[in-house]
């Protein structure tokens, strides 16, 4: 059998200790392999060009450009790469302009070490990620507009979540509370697999791409 690929990263932050630790980290789990790192948006442009990683782990409050602003730039120079937004701000103005710019996910460094490396290996799944600290406060953003940007509910003409199991309604709820796959096995009593199984069916019916976008939904209903 071979051995999954680690997933290449790229950490951006301009502070050298916090920086130096987060690499030490991801260096010691297999799962990983950091290719670059950068203190500033100018050079993680840089090396983002350079070693194309999968994922950028992408401070926001930096000097020059900071880290929602430099979202762009990432486009042109590593366009398949995910940007995770790794930072201290629990501002809901911040995390409403990064999903807006395209960051795949709004992570704070308060976050322990095994559920950042869930998170960036979700991105790597597809998966919108946010935690789960400031999952009331997207839904904030969005109620009062400042998300007004991030993906909304489909417009139909009848509602679509009628089209929900009583189990997938149960998980939607849980998910717009922050909960992860795991989380949901675990509280749910059922396995992961199963779990990913519903979620991939609610945002079909929904017809929604992403854990974000359901937390939205669901928030827009209830707002």
């Amino acid at each position: 059998m071979i051995a999954a690929q680690p997933i290449r990263v790229l950490v951006v932050d301009d502070h050298t200790l916090f920086r130096r630790g987060l690499i030490s980290l991801l260096a010691g789990d297999a799962r990983f392999q950091v290719v670059a790192e950068a203190g500033d948006a100018n050079e993680a442009h840089q090396r983002a060009a350079q070693t194309q990683p999968d994922v950028i782990l992408l401070d926001n409050h930096m000097p020059g450009v900071n880290g929602v602003d430099a979202l762009a730039g990432f486009k042109a120079s590593a366009p398949q790469a995910r940007v995770l937004m790794l930072t201290v701000s629990e501002d809901e103005r911040d995390l409403a302009a990064a999903l807006r710019g395209g960051a795949r996910g709004y992570l704070l460094k308060t976050m322990d070490s095994e559920m950042l490396a869930s998170a960036i290996q979700r991105t790597m799944a597809g998966e919108s990620v946010v935690s789960p600290e400031m999952t009331s406060k997207l839904v904030n953003a969005f109620q009062t507009g400042q998300g007004a940007a991030t993906p909304a509910p489909p417009a139909v003409d009848t509602d679509p979540i009628h089209s929900l199991s009583p189990r997938e309604r149960e998980i939607l709820a849980l998910i717009a509370k922050g909960a992860s796959n795991k989380e949901l096995a675990r509280d749910l009593n059922i396995a992961e697999a199963t779990v990913k199984i519903h979620v991939q069916h609610i945002l079909r019916k929904l017809n929604l791409s992403s854990r974000v976008q359901a937390a939205v939904y669901l928030a827009g209903r209830q707002g």
